[in-house]
């Protein structure tokens, strides 16, 4: 009899997860309880612990990942050839104040366990009261038709600025500014304005064409007030030599921004975006599990987590809606996933038909497997404030933010809300990395060693060690992440992107 090869998450599941492959035949023991296997199950693909009826509701997490199609006898694999999703496009949500009561009282719990322990993160004091974990220099492009040039401008600058103290040197290239129309424009607009606010950079070029939807004027008013020595604007038709102009502006930019210096200041001010990407059945138990147990840290201390992914709530949201701080905030849930839904109708689409072929292969059956998997990197924090895309954190705690599951939109929007890091689980593996550092979070030890260059932390150690001497390294990882110690893979690799949602009519 093999031990230690299934794991069950929640007592009342009728399902665990094979930590290793299993073969058919092979008995293997799970809570107690020995059963023979049925049939081949791959590693983080499901087992049933029970024999279930054609119609029984498949539960893991505690909650029903869906339904049988079929009769599935113990010890069989349980996947998406006989199980079915239980969504639809309408679902009834109720507010429990016992259960936001019983999560507040916990999260009080928390707080008070890092009374007088809060780590120090070396980090860049900014005017406006923020801190910056990074001190770079960003090109800010109002519309596509510069990207190039700015992409050139970026080139030169590498090299021209290389003996100063600068973090980093990025343009955010997109293809919009113009021809675009209404709610549409208004996204592109908000989500670059919160680029050029955003603390992590310590100077930014905002570059325009000049013919561009996205007036130079108009995006000026939305942006607001700036400092002069740290923002600078140019049109590149309303100047003889763009290119001379913006060299001077970035040198004037890079050496304001030189003279700044890191200074201790508590985790507490640290705002941490979470998201998954190529997921695996690993991923809810182990790596999503991990940042879940740092955002109870970090909102326990006082800091601030962003979790977004709209898409890959459904299924999982009454758990978080029985987390809302209060009435007012689980009614924006609710709206903040019907909203969602009805984008998804809006464009004929169903809202179930998420799992990726790369999330099956690693073991996910259907988008409520996939969501309840998900929602674990929020951890058990309240939810304190629901956040609409291209708005910006103003409260501490656990915010939800309105985007959908694609990666880069995703970080993008993460960034744009104020996130100073990104902590990407991932289960398949992805070279990506946001305008923030990305820490990039193997959910198994395979992905990890196979794909060093792309992995920061490996969550697979789960497994097989001690939960809180793992989760005391991927704390110091963070903190060292955040005071420059240590550079992220996708920075190591020069990895940093944007990408804008984008649901309207290009003219």
């Amino acid at each position: 009899m093999q031990a230690n090869k299934v794991l069950k998450i929640h007592p009342n599941d009728s399902v665990a997860v094979a930590i290793e492959p299993l073969s058919k035949g092979e008995v293997v023991e799970v809570a107690g309880q020995k059963l023979t296997v049925v049939t081949d199950i791959p590693a983080g693909h499901k087992i049933s612990l029970v024999d279930l009826k054609k119609g029984d509701p498949v539960i893991k997490y505690g909650y029903p990942i869906g339904a049988a199609k079929e009769d599935i006898p113990a010890g069989s694999h349980v996947h998406a050839h006989n199980i079915r999703t239980l969504l639809s496009e309408s679902a009834e949500y109720h507010y429990d104040e016992a259960a936001a009561k019983a999560c507040l009282a916990e999260a009080e719990k928390r707080r008070k366990e890092w009374e007088g322990k809060v780590p120090t993160i070396m980090a860049y004091e900014r005017p406006d009261g923020r801190i910056g974990v990074r001190n770079e220099l960003w090109i800010v492009p109002t519309v596509g038709c510069v990207n190039q040039i700015s992409e050139h401008l970026v080139s030169w600058a590498k090299q021209e600025f290389s003996d100063l103290p600068i973090d980093g040197i990025h343009v955010w290239a997109h293809p919009y500014g113009c021809s675009q129309m209404g709610e549409d424009h208004e996204a592109t607009r908000t989500i670059l304005a919160d680029l050029v606010h955003h603390p992590n950079a310590g100077g930014v070029l905002v570059f325009g064409l000049g013919c561009e939807n996205n007036t130079m004027p108009s995006f000026k008013e939305l942006v607001g007030p700036v400092d002069p020595d740290r923002v600078k604007f140019l049109v590149a038709q309303e100047v003889e030599d763009e290119v001379e102009a913006a060299k001077r502006m970035l040198t004037e930019l890079a050496h304001t921004a030189a003279k700044d210096v890191r200074t201790p200041v508590p985790m507490s001010r640290l705002v941490v975006g979470f998201k998954c990407g190529g997921s695996d059945g690993f991923s809810g138990i182990t790596a999503n599990a991990l940042v879940g147990r740092f955002c109870d840290a970090l909102t326990a201390m006082g800091g601030t987590g962003i979790l977004t992914e709209v898409p890959e709530m459904f299924g999982a949201e009454q758990m978080l809606m029985n987390r809302c701080v209060d009435r007012r905030t689980y009614e924006q849930t609710v709206k903040l996933i019907n909203d969602f839904k009805q984008y998804f109708v809006k464009h004929e689409q169903v809202v179930y038909e998420n799992p990726s072929p790369g999330n099956k292969a690693g073991g996910i059956s259907t988008l409520e497997d996939k969501s309840l998997g998900c929602v674990q990197k929020g951890g058990h924090a309240p939810v304190e404030a629901i956040l609409g895309y291209g708005e910006q954190v103003a409260h501490t705690g656990l915010n939800l933010l309105s985007g959908p599951g694609n990666d880069i939109v995703s970080t993008t929007a993460l960034t744009a809300a104020g996130a100073h890091v990104i902590l990407f689980t991932t289960g398949r593996g992805t070279p990506l990395g946001a305008p923030v550092p990305t820490v990039k979070v193997a959910s198994n030890t395979m992905l990890a060693e196979k794909k060093p260059s792309w992995i920061d932390f490996n969550a697979g150690r789960l497994l097989h060690e001690d939960d809180a001497l793992v989760t005391a390294d991927f704390i110091k990882l963070i903190a060292d992440t955040a005071s420059g110690v240590y550079r992220t893979k996708n920075e190591q690799n020069g990895y940093a992107e944007i990408s804008l949602f984008k649901d309207g009519v290009i003219l």
